[in-house]
């Protein structure tokens, strides 16, 4: 359980769409708390975890792709001890790699191949900040799909 009440509220949305299967309330949620929160103008964290549990819910790759530039613009704001005092248990550096991971993938749908490398590189290059717990597994799967997808290695 988070000390953060805002990344708790997200954290019901995440469970709406990944352990119940209801993606659309879950971007319902996701809408109010992006209201909520003062959307961009909002505290960096919750813009950047909001912003990348909302692109998961699109229905459209451009706006997966929005969403989830946004998470990675608002991750440049993140301080290693505002991550903690919210109580979510990675460092800024832990986050990039799926941020990195999920811009890789939808510009890899949209057959922007370049820029899917980019990301796909700086995914890659971020990974060994990330333990052999579920999330590290989770990020390093994704990574090696994605890398068979592109033709590359991890």
């Amino acid at each position: 359980m988070t000390a953060d009440p805002t990344m708790a509220r997200i954290g019901q949305g995440v469970e709406l769409h990944h352990h119940q299967g209801q993606r659309e309330a879950a971007r319902e949620l996701f809408a109010q708390i992006w209201d909520d929160i003062g959307g961009e103008q909002g505290d960096p964290l919750h813009v950047c975890v909001l912003a990348h549990s909302m692109a998961d819910v699109q229905d459209d790759v451009h706006q997966e792709l929005m969403w989830d530039l946004r998470a990675l613009a608002a991750v440049e704001l993140i301080t290693d001890e505002r991550v903690a005092q919210a109580g979510v248990p990675l460092s800024v550096a832990g986050l990039y790699p799926s941020l990195h991971l999920n811009v890789s993938e939808c510009y890899r749908k949209l057959d922007d191949l370049g820029r899917a490398r980019e990301h796909f590189q700086q995914a890659r290059a971020g990974i060994g900040v990330l333990g052999d717990d579920e999330y590290g597994r989770l990020i390093k799967g994704g990574l090696e799909r994605l890398a068979e997808q592109l033709g590359e290695t991890v």
